[in-house]
């Protein structure tokens, strides 16, 4: 089996500048190539924008380290349809990532019983949207987060005493919801599922001084034992998305304030998957390919 995992230009090993969370790509390619060539497959590191020729022969594509797709989100399904129509198997499928691209999707999984953190949709806000989030919210802090948005990019965090300026606006479409505590003080947790199956669970933490728990902003993640109703909880997230079971799957869980699991993210595009806590990771990925070849 020849398997492309799908990349962006500050992800690939050869670009000249690399993002500062590159070395997670590194991580992710360590624990899988052995393990797809442990098979007599291959694995070939492929930027998404590349023509059809780069995929010649390619059996799967994972959509891997694809980075920067929130900002090209229209021509990055364009390129995973065109994929798909000419037989390769798009992992995850592009009708999954429409549906996951923009954060209302957390809005159907509470349709189904999720529970999710309170939120206010905004196309484009501004300073009145904030102040009356805060109201509406009864809270000091706010974040504000993109719709179609990764990596903590483009966030903003407000509260009483540090507002916008009258004139700001968020550019485009946002969602704004209460800043919950337990970021700094549990932290975030994560649920890796591998084919509708729970593999490993990371609590991620933020840097003193920081929220974002993105390694990019200097967070830090263990590997932890999660309790057996928390992984039932994620796994019901896992099941609530369309098209039924993932290849893979990372649900991101925060406690609001009264201790109850929240769902912050259920990230099915091109979420890192934390092999390092989870060494069994690329055996399992690798098995769950060739079992959907």
């Amino acid at each position: 089996m020849h398997i492309g995992f799908l990349a962006c230009p500050e992800t690939m090993p050869s670009a000249g500048t690399r993002r500062g969370d590159a070395f997670e790509h590194d991580l992710q390619m360590a624990a899988l190539r052995p393990a797809i060539e442990g098979r007599r497959g291959t694995l070939t590191e492929i930027e998404w924008r590349s023509p059809r020729e780069a995929f010649a022969g390619v059996d799967l594509v994972l959509l891997g380290t694809a980075w920067d797709y929130q900002d090209h989100a229209a021509e990055f399904l364009a390129a995973l349809e065109t994929l798909e129509e000419a037989g390769i198997a798009v992992c995850n499928p592009p009708s999954l990532v429409r549906w996951n691209m923009d954060k209302r999707y957390l809005l159907d999984l509470e349709s189904k019983g999720a529970r999710i953190i309170p939120t206010v949709w905004a196309n484009n806000p501004g300073l009145a949207d904030i102040e009356q989030a805060l109201d509406r919210f009864g809270c000091e802090t706010i974040v504000v987060k993109r719709q179609v948005g990764a990596g903590g990019l483009g966030q903003h965090l407000f509260s009483r005493g540090s507002l916008p300026a009258d004139e700001w606006t968020m550019g485009r479409a946002a969602m704004i919801q209460p800043f919950l505590p337990s970021i700094k003080d549990e932290g975030e947790l994560s649920f890796v599922f591998i084919d509708g199956r729970f593999s490993h669970a990371i609590r991620k933490t933020a840097a003193d001084g920081e929220y974002r728990i993105q390694s990019l902003y200097g967070g830090k993640e263990a590997k932890f034992t999660p309790q057996p109703e928390d992984i039932s909880q994620a796994a019901s997230v896992v099941a609530a998305m369309p098209g039924g079971a993932p290849l893979y799957a990372r649900i991101d869980l925060i406690r609001d304030v009264a201790g109850h699991l929240m769902v912050m993210e259920a990230e099915a595009i091109e979420p890192f998957l934390y092999p390092v806590q989870g060494p069994e990771l690329g055996e399992s990925l690798a098995s769950a390919i060739e079992s959907r070849l």
